[in-house]
């Protein structure tokens, strides 16, 4: 062992990616209902920040085409996706013009879309967005939240989806 830090080398985004794909993540979508119309999109970034006061995060790409929509309602809903819901995410990770156009859904308490078959949801009202890299981090107020079913969630890893086995 020896106390010399590792040369520096230009930062390889492959690798970053590779090595960071080794750790699981649950999928959620978030939504919100903006100016009438349901927004939603696949996060894999989200995570329980704060228990006084009951606080969420999650991670959204600055370049994003639904987080303006997200932000502007000022309030979402995070939407805990199960282990059979692998296609309402990819629904919600793609580009679609109208991705509700085949999904269940009604609206949870503080009227964000809440979608058919979750595990559980999280509504929230945004207490704060931090820029950060390419990213914001959106921090939510929890306003309400529920399990709606049993079952194991979606998860990431490895560039492919699975699921977790008791």
């Amino acid at each position: 062992m020896t106390d010399q830090a590792p040369p520096t080398s230009a930062f390889d985004a492959a690798k970053y990616r590779q090595v960071l794909g080794h750790f699981p993540t649950g999928v959620t979508v978030i939504t919100a209902l903006c100016e009438g119309a349901p927004a939603g999109t696949a996060i894999g970034s989200f995570a329980s920040l704060s228990l006084e006061p009951p606080q969420v995060l999650f991670c959204v790409g600055q370049s994003s085409t639904t987080w303006p929509k997200l932000r502007h309602a000022g309030q979402f809903c995070v939407n805990i996706l199960a282990e059979d819901q692998e296609g309402v995410c990819r629904v919600f990770a793609g580009k679609a013009e109208d991705k509700f156009a085949e999904i269940g859904w009604k609206r949870s308490g503080n009227g964000a879309p809440l979608l058919d078959g979750v595990l559980g949801y999280i509504d929230c009202s945004i207490a704060d967005v931090v820029p950060s890299g390419d990213h914001d981090i959106v921090i939510g107020d929890v306003t309400d939240l529920d399990v709606l079913r049993e079952g194991g969630p979606l998860l990431f890893f490895r560039g492919g989806y699975g699921n977790f086995q008791l």
